[in-house]
This record gives C-alpha cells, structure tokens and sequence, in this order.
C-alpha cells in the first residue's frame, strides 16, 4: 500500500513538472508570437514582381528586428503566407508583432510611395525618375512614353504627350503599372487643368498643350519666376505679330545640348522643327515637362511691348529687355563681351 502511495505521489510530481514545463514553454512561445517589435523608425519591405518568400524573410531578417525568425516561419506556414506572397512595398513600424506582420503582408496592404518628378527634360529623364521610385522598368516606361498608339489613347501626339504630365507629388503604390500610371496621370492632367486655367489660355488664344510648349520655353529661358510672365508675354507679343519665336532653349533642344552657353551660327542652322530661328510658331512639342509654375505664370502673362530678350551682362541669369532691335543689339554686345572676358565660347 505505501508502495502504491509512493509511485502515486512520484506520477503526480512528474505530471505537474511537465505541466508546469508544458506551460511555462506554452507562455513563452505566446510571450514570443506577441512580443512588440522595437525600432527606431518604420522600415519598408520591397516584394518585386518574383514574388520571392525567402527574399521576404532575408529583409525582415535584416531589418525588422523578428523577436523568433524560427516561431515566425511557422506562423507563417500556418497562416498560409508563403503561398500567398504579393507585390508591394510594406510598412513596418514600431509595436507591430509578427502575427501582425504576416496579416499584413498576407492581404497586400500597402503603404503608398509618395512619387515625385520635376526638372524633366526628355522621355529619357522622366523613365528614370520614376522607375527609380516605382516597381517599374524604365525601359518598358520609356518605350510607353514614346509610343504613338498610347498618345493618341490621351488625346495626345507623340510630341506633346508629355505635357500630360503635371510635376507634383502624387500618392502611388510602389508595384503600380505602366497602365495604371498614365491612366492616373491624365487624370491628375484633367483636374489640373480646371476651367479656369482652360478659361486663361482660351483668352490667350491658345490650348493647354501649346501653352505647355510655350511654358516650356519660358521656364527654360528664365532663370528666375518672376521673370515667367514677362517672358510668356514677350513671346507672345512675337507670336502675334508673327515673328520667329528665336528662343535659344529651342535650338539647344534641337542639337541636343543644354548646356550649351554660348549659341553660335552653326546651331542656328541645326535642321529642326524645334529650332525656332528657322520656323516660325511653337515647337511641335514641349523641350520639357513645364512646372506647375511657369503654367501659370504663362497664363498670365505680363502685358508690355518688349519683342526682344538677352540675358544681361552681369551673367545672374537675369534679362534684360528692349522694344527695339536696335536696343537689342547694344545689350547683346555687351553679353558677348562678358562671355569674351570670361573665356565662354
């Protein structure tokens, strides 16, 4: 009978340290699942079009900090998650735990990239600028960019069509497609493009996309804002009158060239249609995507009687202006003199 007792009482005290064991093991795997991540600040998760589970794991290895790479390996297979990989860039922050994570990977929430271009000369710069943000290649953007098909789709030609797009920032998934993007771009091109700056170029007599093309040579061709709309209004006054535009960013755009400083003869015969010393009008097309702000400030042009423009002497980048040829002339000479003291050719 003591017997008995004993190997009773040696069951109970063996049952209760594995219960204890199976409890106390119980709280530390849920202590682990749940445990807050801590950073310093969010981190994002890149997932490319590979779709790559174990390149999932590798950033979050590297960057977030997991409490239990091994515990979250096995939520994730009974969460079903690598089977379920989508593309995105994902938003890891501070306190998050790893069923968290996973939920959020799982369903594809996003967290928006803030997608910004400005300073876009060519199809080229655009392409880059935005593959360099997006989950985009730049290759297949530019060949969509330069495609005649998916112009005329917008309401565009191929020369024009990158007037449909407005530098600003806009909210855009990272793994967005080329589709989409332009899609959202003549969107945002429509909105920007409200009834009064439509009301603005009409009185103008003028269309969006050419006062684009005009914007474009006016923001090339002043350095400054506050000269925007005395330009605009001088090439206006031209247009009118029906003289050459001669604007010097045109024939740089023509030879391919803008860091050209000095415009010699030889670029004044470059054979383009964008060379405004040898046709008369607007380019076919913009020589750059034009900012929000030289838009407007070409649509509201300063209203005088200037015809003529060079930059001054001074080299500030600022110009002066004449009525006159002959006025022109003098300030010409005293700018071809300054880049001769200086040794610009």
């Amino acid at each position: 009978m003591q017997k008995k007792k004993r190997k009773r009482s040696i069951l109970l005290w063996i049952t209760g340290i594995l219960l204890l064991l199976v409890v106390s093991t119980g709280i530390y795997v849920r202590n682990r699942i749940f445990k807050p991540i801590s950073l310093p600040e969010t981190i994002y998760i890149y997932i490319d079009g590979q779709k790559n589970y174990e390149e999932v794991m590798a950033q979050l290895r590297e960057r977030a900090a997991l409490p239990s790479e091994k515990i979250f390996r096995i939520l994730a297979e009974r969460m079903n998650y690598p089977d379920k990989v989508k593309t995105g860039r994902y938003a890891i922050s501070d306190g998050m735990t790893m069923p968290d994570i996973i939920r959020l990977l799982r369903a594809g929430k996003q967290t928006a990239v803030d997608l910004t271009f400005n300073n876009m000369r060519t199809e080229e710069n655009l392409a880059g600028r935005i593959s360099q943000q997006l989950m985009m290649d730049s290759l297949s953007l530019l060949n969509a960019l330069e495609d005649s098909s998916h112009a005329e789709k917008y309401g565009f030609h191929k020369e024009t069509f990158m007037s449909m797009f407005i530098p600003n920032t806009y909210e855009v998934y990272w793994d967005t497609e080329i589709g989409s993007l332009l899609n959202r771009m003549k969107r945002e091109y429509d909105a920007f493009w409200n009834e009064s700056r439509r009301s603005k170029a009409e009185k103008l007599g003028m269309t969006p996309v050419e006062i684009s093309i005009l914007a474009s040579i006016v923001e090339e061709e002043a350095t400054y804002e506050d000269e925007y709309p005395v330009v605009a209004g001088l090439y206006l006054n031209r247009l009118n009158k029906d003289m050459r535009l001669e604007a010097d960013p045109t024939v740089k755009f023509a030879v391919g060239d803008f860091s050209l400083r000095r415009i010699l003869y030889r670029h004044l015969e470059v054979e383009s249609p964008y060379n405004t010393y040898k046709y008369s009008g607007l380019p076919p097309g913009p020589i750059r995507i034009p900012s929000i702000r030289a838009i407007d400030g070409t649509l509201s042009p300063e209203h005088h009687n200037y015809l003529f423009m060079c930059a001054k002497d001074d080299l500030s980048g600022r110009h002066n202006f004449a009525v006159t040829h002959a006025e022109h002339a003098r300030n010409a000479r005293a700018y071809q003199q300054a880049l001769n003291r200086r040794g610009i050719y």
